[in-house]
């Protein structure tokens, strides 16, 4: 079953944020049991050349979605040609913008994404087959994380080829002049919004979070897809975690 038949039929897919470059942490977090990985290009440090190091490193069954820096299609074409699953594009807020995304994913005629040889062909040994199948199985996923992308969610939404919408809790509290404020009601309204919008259209809904209590009220509210943490933040309030057990004790 492809990674978009699952999203689809449930349960909830979860997985979590690949931030570091090094391919060691991707090889053992891959391991845990995660559904799919988000691979930062927007902040974090990550050159094409460490994410695709990231892609050959993974093992296990989880998808590999990669979050570009910026909605082009160079960017775009750049990851998919790593042998990404799939794309998630951050800060959508009209439906021209949601249009540029799935036009840059998809080869002609659906799209305009470029051809060339690759990694995500088999650098040309898959070619046929790769081309061939590319459109059905690529993800794209679009962040709302703005104001302006509520206001636009339904037009957002009416563009075909959109796989996911993931909300950007954080940066949308900051839109309001909220940062941070997550649960503040105005940005809490704007966030259901976009929740209950995709799920009247049918379009999968995902949400980032850090703390494991606040992803099961997620679930329960029935999110699709969640992206639980990321692998600096389990680096240091783990080993924070830690240290201070062990200074308690003395």
């Amino acid at each position: 079953m492809s990674f978009k038949e699952k999203l689809k039929q449930g349960p909830p897919l979860i997985g979590t944020l690949i931030s570091l470059g090094s391919s060691a942490v991707t090889e053992a977090v891959s391991r845990c049991g995660f559904d799919w990985l988000w691979i930062d290009m927007e902040h974090g440090p990550l050159s094409v050349e460490q994410v695709q190091h990231i892609l050959q490193a993974k093992r296990g069954t989880c998808e590999c979605l990669v979050r570009i820096p910026v909605n082009d299609e160079t960017w775009i074409k750049r990851v998919l040609d790593l042998g990404a699953d799939g794309i998630i594009v951050p800060q959508v807020k009209t439906a021209e913008e949601a249009q540029r995304a799935v036009s840059s994913a998809k080869y002609p005629p659906t799209g305009t994404r470029s051809v060339g040889m690759s990694r995500a062909s088999g650098f040309g040994m898959d070619f046929a087959a790769y081309i061939r199948d590319a459109n059905d199985k690529t993800s794209v996923f679009l962040q709302i994380e703005h104001m302006d992308g509520v206001k636009n969610i339904d037009a957002i939404l009416a563009v075909k080829g959109i796989d996911a919408i993931i909300i950007g809790p954080y940066d949308m509290s900051g839109s309001f002049g909220k940062l941070g404020k997550i649960q503040d009601p105005e940005v809490h309204a704007a966030i259901e919004t976009v929740r209950k919008t995709c799920k009247t259209e049918g379009v999968p809904i995902g949400i980032f979070c850090l703390q494991p209590d606040l992803a099961r009220t997620y679930l329960e509210q029935g999110y699709d897809l969640l992206c639980l943490g990321c692998d600096i933040h389990f680096l240091w309030s783990s080993a924070k975690a830690t240290l201070e057990s062990i200074k308690a004790t003395k």
